[in-house]
């Protein structure tokens, strides 16, 4: 049995865990901001609260980071990853400000895909933590999140060229076409999450 003089701060994980628990209840009141024919603007407050959490815990990481002498991973494998978890929020938050503050009224193809999408690479990046504090199982939901991330493209793609053969207001053209992107960025930011993870077990795994 190795001994260690000075203990391993292992809240970190904790910390991650807690976080990515934000994401998935963010994506899913993204969801239901969608779900409807008309988006339900007042989930954007309830969107709000959590990106502040997610802000919050990201703080927390950084200040618990700077206090300890020795970490379960590389002290800037941690600053990237608790950057990169509150980046999906960040990305979850500016989809939904930009629904409500646009005044969309409609929801149209592409935007309630997305938003399915976000959730579902939400529930990999949890699953993709938990293995990583088990150092095993990383690969598959790291695997999961790209193949997300390139369907959510694929969506992308298809939901802006309707946008342009449908939409005769080229305001709404404008509105729409930069909440799609916000959409859309919030799986790139999952799979930024990913890669770290990755790149941790490339490293101690």
């Amino acid at each position: 049995m190795r001994f260690r003089l000075i203990p391993r701060e292992e809240k970190f994980y904790d910390d991650f865990l807690a976080m990515a628990d934000e994401l998935l209840k963010g994506s899913r009141l993204l969801e239901e901001m969608l779900a409807a024919d008309h988006p339900i603007w007042d989930k954007a407050d309830e969107i709000k609260e959590v990106e502040h959490k997610c802000d919050f815990l990201t703080h927390e990481i950084i200040q618990r980071l700077n206090r300890t002498f020795v970490t379960p991973i590389d002290r800037e494998d941690i600053h990237a990853l608790a950057r990169s978890l509150d980046d999906v929020m960040d990305a979850i938050d500016a989809s939904a400000t930009l629904v409500r503050m646009y005044r969309l009224d409609r929801v149209l193809f592409g935007a309630r895909e997305l938003a399915h999408i976000i959730s579902s690479c939400t529930t990999e990046v949890r699953l993709a933590l938990a293995a990583l504090e088990q150092t095993k199982g990383v690969a598959a939901h790291s695997v999961e999140i790209n193949r997300l991330e390139n369907e959510a493209d694929r969506t992308h793609q298809q939901a802006v060229m309707r946008l342009f053969d449908d939409e005769r207001d080229p305001i709404s053209v404008m509105k729409w076409k930069e909440t799609l992107d916000f959409l859309e960025d919030a799986t790139d930011r999952c799979e930024d999450v990913a890669n770290v993870i990755e790149g941790v077990m490339v490293k101690h795994g």
